[in-house]
């Protein structure tokens, strides 16, 4: 087991406890639970679906990386596929604030990375800010997905974010989590393939500034995240914190990054370089290779 899940997993109910521990346990656990796990776990805790996330919520909570704040909070995207996903908040020290990660936004792009197709609800430790909320309501679920707190009742995005100001206020049809294939070509090296195919599968419909990133850990792993834009503006996602989402929940750490590929548009109406550039720079990783998107 990851030794930060070791506080959290010790303090579940046993019978809980029990069930998760030979997940836990897998080498290859990545903060994820399978349609099939989440129904074993119900089995055998006799825990509803929303009881059991909320029971959960210390372990995503357990991912934060909360070097400003030291204030965790947790979050899991539960798919209408059946799977779940853990998030939580990231804070980067000696980048500018706007670099961190809300942990719904964690969750969420976590499992947008894995392929779900859209959410049904949001489980969550602490009341989603105002920032998370316009974020959400980028989804293909629209207002109607379900948010879920402790010791409250469950209610909607609608209730949480009411007269919404959204996508579908500015005609756009492509939502955030739907399936698109933006058509660029993709040459090169494995680095550079992953960050052409995060770019094609990412969310601009504002800009056209399609963009991904991919990322070189020190052992050999490459993780990959897209940019999600957001009709607000302000809430959009880069796609170097979705790339380190993907990392964390995978329990690895921005030190141990190697090397970095972005993918962007020639002459995009707004470029991630800078500021992927400059916080990379925090990390300790200086390789940042910009590569050109085109289509043949």
């Amino acid at each position: 087991m990851q030794s930060r899940f070791l506080s959290a997993f010790e303090a579940l109910p046993s019978t809980l406890q029990t069930a998760l521990a030979p997940l836990l346990n897998d080498p290859d656990f990545h903060a994820v639970l399978s349609a099939d796990q989440v129904a074993s776990l119900q089995q055998q805790t006799q825990m509803d679906a929303d009881a059991l996330a909320l029971a959960l919520l210390p372990l995503a909570a357990s991912c934060a990386v909360a070097t400003v704040s030291h204030f965790n909070v947790g979050a899991i995207a539960r798919g209408v596929s059946g799977n779940w996903y853990f998030g939580a908040n990231m804070e980067f020290v000696g980048t500018p604030m706007q670099q961190t990660v809300h942990a719904e936004q964690s969750a969420i792009t976590h499992a947008w990375l894995r392929g779900e197709c859209q959410l049904e609800t949001i489980t969550v430790n602490y009341t989603p800010c105002g920032h998370c909320r316009q974020f959400m309501n980028e989804l293909n679920s629209g207002t109607s997905i379900r948010i879920s707190l402790p010791q409250r009742a469950i209610s909607t995005l609608a209730d949480y974010l009411p007269d919404a100001f959204g996508p579908r206020d500015l005609d756009i049809t492509t939502f955030l989590m739907d399936k698109v294939d933006h058509g660029y070509m993709a040459e090169g090296d494995e680095l550079v393939q992953a960050a052409v195919a995060a770019a094609n599968a990412s969310h601009a419909p504002y800009s056209q500034s399609h963009a991904g990133v991919a990322l070189l850990t020190e052992d050999g792993a490459i993780v990959a995240g897209r940019y999600a834009e957001n009709a607000a503006f302000n809430p959009s996602f880069p796609p170097l914190q979705a790339a380190l989402v993907l990392l964390n929940m995978q329990g690895g750490d921005v030190r141990q990054i190697k090397k970095a590929v972005l993918a962007e548009v020639e002459n995009a109406t707004l470029s991630q370089f800078a500021a992927t550039q400059a916080t990379l720079a925090t990390f300790g990783c200086g390789e940042l290779l910009q590569v050109t998107l085109y289509k043949a």
